[in-house]
């Protein structure tokens, strides 16, 4: 009887450490369903930083990519300056006032818009890559830091009747979203050692084209013609897919240009001939109408408000017929004097 009692307080005891040794391994394994730990597929593009697809090849997020957009103020420490003079005082230049001009005074008035082709010799100020102690000189990357930062309002329209939200300029200009690349061992190319994650981004360098709106107004007080620039529209370039060949262009916002003015007179245009002479300011290259361009749409004649490109196919044709639309402003004013 005692050597039965034995036999059974055995068996009982190792039934017991069995299903406590199960039980274990059960709650071990809700423990350790951590989200983190989990296998994940390669079309995840925004994986944590630990994760590992299949258990061991890691993701890893590149940190590097910025997409030429430089956010980053690197200004000298401990009173060192990288200059011989020191600190430059002139970026702190407000524009100055426009002269006032009554409706009633407006003998005559046009609305046209141009494009500025950045890739022109006399345009190549815009596309400064310069980085200095206020970050990336380029007047996009000035002006996209502006739009982005909420310092200036984008518009969807060219009647600034539309505002933009941040995450919709974003996307109008490609952000958003990650792509992921695979990295191989350099000693067998197929085998993959781990996925780098690359946030898309967008780069200004892409932008080569800018367009302007703005008006001509002759004021009889004054007895001459104004020009007043309303609004500028980055336009982006688009290609046929997989090549280079050009589709048409794309724009991408608009800004109204007297908010722009006070941020643009605090940033200096580069002086290709004289780095040391007084160097002008956004705000006056524009105001002093120093670029160069072409008009590609103009509110006279023109009552079903097409661009030239619309009515003309003939680019030659398009250009003289901005050509035309420039003369004809400047014959207007040329005409009300007699000598």
């Amino acid at each position: 009887m005692k050597r039965t009692l034995i036999k059974f307080s055995f068996v009982a005891l190792f039934v017991s450490a069995l299903i406590l040794d199960a039980s274990a391994q059960r709650r071990g394994g809700r423990r350790g369903n951590n989200p983190d730990t989990t296998n994940t597929t390669t079309n995840n593009p925004n994986p944590p930083s630990n994760y590992s697809a299949g258990g061991n090849i890691p993701y890893r997020k590149d940190s590097t990519a910025t997409g030429g957009l430089d956010t980053i103020n690197s200004r000298p420490l401990f009173g060192k300056w990288e200059d011989a003079f020191g600190p430059d005082s002139s970026k702190t230049m407000i524009p100055l006032d426009y002269e006032f001009l009554r409706k009633d005074d407006a003998l005559y008035a046009e609305k046209i818009w141009r494009e500025l082709d950045l890739r022109e010799k006399m345009n190549q100020t815009f596309r400064y890559e310069g980085r200095e102690g206020d970050g990336d000189q380029q007047f996009m990357t000035i002006l996209l830091k502006a739009v982005l930062s909420g310092k200036v309002m984008a518009f969807e329209d060219e009647r600034f009747t539309k505002p933009l939200m941040i995450a919709d300029l974003q996307m109008k200009m490609g952000g958003g979203g990650a792509d992921t690349s695979a990295v191989t061992d350099i000693n067998d190319p197929s085998k993959i050692t781990e996925y780098v994650i690359t946030p898309k981004v967008f780069n200004p360098k892409d932008i080569q084209k800018i367009r302007l709106k703005e008006q001509w107004i002759f004021d009889r007080e004054a007895s001459r013609m104004f020009c007043r620039i309303i609004g500028i529209c980055p336009v982006k370039t688009v290609y046929f897919e997989n090549t280079k060949k050009e589709r048409g262009v794309e724009p991408l916002f608009w800004v109204y240009y007297p908010d722009l003015r006070p941020l643009m007179a605090s940033y200096q245009v580069y002086n290709s001939k004289n780095m040391g002479a007084s160097r002008m300011t956004w705000e006056e290259l524009f105001e002093s109408r120093m670029f160069s361009s072409y008009i590609i749409k103009s509110e006279l004649d023109n009552p079903g408000n097409k661009t030239i490109a619309r009515m003309i196919k003939d680019p030659i044709m398009q250009l003289l017929e901005g050509d035309n639309v420039r003369d004809r402003i400047f014959n207007y004013e040329q005409d009300l004097w007699s000598y």
